[in-house]
C-alpha cells in the first residue's frame, strides 16, 4: 500500500507563513496557517488553514475547517460595566510599567473559549463573538457576526447571524455526522476524494457507509 505521505504529496508537519504570529497554539496534521494570521491559544484540528489577515484567540478549531482572510474568532471583549472600556484598565503595563495586567480579566476572556466543529467554513471577514460554538459542517457568511451558537450543517449569515437554510435534509446531516469522515486514514480520505468530486451526497453516503463499516 503507498504510505500517506505519498498519497497527499507532502508530510503531515503543519506549515505556517513566516509572517504569522502564534503563540500557545497546537496545530494539527497538515494544518497550514497563512500570511499575517495571529493565532494566541488556539488548537487547529488536522489539515484546517487560516487564510491572510485572521485572528483567533482562545478558541478549538475542528479539522478540515476553512478560515477565510480577515476573519476574527473571539473577538476582543472591553470590560464595559468598569469606568473605561479602555485596555488601560486591564493592560496598564502597556503604559505603566509598574502595574500588571489583569488576570481576572484574562481568565475571564479565556472562559469564553470559541469553539469550532470540524467541516466548518467560516467566511470572509466573518466574526465570531466571544463563547460561542459553531457545529460540525456549518458555513459561516462573509461578514457575518456570530453572537450565538451555531447548529451543525447550517448556513448563517448577517449581522448578527442568522440561519439562512441548512445544508442538508436532517437526515442527510445526521448520516454525514455518523460517518465521521474527518477521522478517516488519510489512505482512505484519499481514494474517497474522487467520489466527493463526482458523486451525489445520498450516494457518496451509500458508498462509503458500507467501505467504513
Amino acid at each position: 500500500m503507498d504510505r500517506p505521505n505519498d498519497l497527499i504529496g507532502r508530510d503531515s508537519e503543519p506549515r505556517a507563513h513566516p509572517t504569522a504570529e502564534l503563540k500557545g497554539c497546537r496545530l494539527g496534521r497538515y494544518a497550514v496557517i497563512g500570511e499575517r494570521v495571529i493565532l494566541r491559544e488556539v488548537t487547529v484540528g488536522d489539515f484546517s488553514y487560516f487564510e491572510r489577515n485572521a485572528e483567533a484567540i482562545y478558541a478549538t478549531i475542528g479539522k478540515f475547517c476553512s478560515i477565510a482572510a480577515n476573519s476574527r474568532i473571539n473577538a476582543l471583549e472591553h470590560p464595559m460595566e468598569r469606568l473605561t472600556t479602555h485596555k488601560v484598565s486591564y493592560r496598564p503595563n502597556e503604559y505603566f510599567r509598574w502595574l500588571g495586567i489583569d488576570a481576572d480579566f484574562r481568565e475571564r476572556r479565556r472562559a469564553k473559549c470559541v469553539c469550532v466543529g470540524h467541516d466548518v467554513w467560516i467566511g470572509h471577514g466573518a466574526v465570531v463573538m466571544p463563547g460561542a460554538s459553531i457545529g460540525n459542517g456549518a458555513v459561516v457568511g462573509a461578514n457575518a457576526v456570530v453572537t450565538k451558537d451555531v447548529p451543525a450543517y447550517s448556513i448563517v449569515t448577517g449581522v448578527p447571524a442568522r440561519l439562512l437554510r441548512p445544508r442538508f435534509a436532517p437526515a442527510i446531516a445526521e448520516r454525514i455526522e455518523a460517518l465521521s469522515w474527518w477521522d478517516w486514514p488519510v489512505e482512505t480520505l484519499a481514494r474517497a476524494i474522487p467520489d466527493m468530486q463526482t458523486l451525489p451526497i445520498e450516494t457518496f453516503l451509500d458508498r462509503w457507509e458500507s467501505a467504513s463499516s
